[in-house]
């Protein structure tokens, strides 16, 4: 099959994360604006070329409060730096599983990173007649590694907020007609 440009399916896709709170439990978010740009051969992305690009201002962690917070300059700082991006530069296929390594930039800091991805599969969607596809898929990033230093001490000892943020995704895509 040749490659085509996907179109993403916003509202049957998710951009989460969840991270270490006061050592005891996690505090989960998601990111309520993102695209991504996808020209692949959904059954084998092995040559795909792949973009995602989030608002971090979209963040949403169901506090209004934590949500500021993770907004002002102590985190993101999404005045000076308002988008986080992960571009694919290596896919390596075994089965229905993807080992996707790319570059992930936050806050100016760019990375190598890669995201565990799984082909969900191909099916007709039968409100639009159009072909979908499906995959999900996780990593987990050193925070500090991109200029997300901030934390409080506890008085019970430990920290306010873990290093290490676990990040999944579940993206539908829909191919054009």
């Amino acid at each position: 099959m040749a490659k085509v440009n996907w179109n993403l399916d916003t509202a049957h896709s998710e951009v989460g994360f969840s991270v270490k709170h006061m050592m005891i439990s996690k505090a989960k978010g998601t990111f309520d604006s993102f695209d991504a740009k996808i020209n692949a051969d959904a059954a084998d992305l092995t040559d795909a070329d792949i973009e995602l690009t989030i608002d971090v201002a979209s963040i949403n962690t169901r506090n209004n409060d934590r949500d500021d917070h993770l907004r002002s300059a102590d985190f993101f700082d999404v005045e000076n730096y308002p988008k986080i991006t992960f571009q694919a530069t290596d896919i390596e296929k075994s089965g229905n599983e993807y080992k996707v390594t790319g570059n992930l930039t936050i806050k100016e800091t760019t990375k190598p990173v890669t995201l565990d991805v799984e082909f969900e599969g191909q099916s007709k969607d039968p409100m639009s007649g159009s072909m979908v596809a499906g995959f999900s898929g996780s990593t987990s990033i050193n925070r500090k590694e991109f200029g997300l230093t901030w934390n409080a001490s506890l008085e019970t000892g430990g920290v306010l907020v873990g290093e290490d943020v676990k990040i999944n995704f579940e993206l539908e895509l829909q191919k054009p007609e």
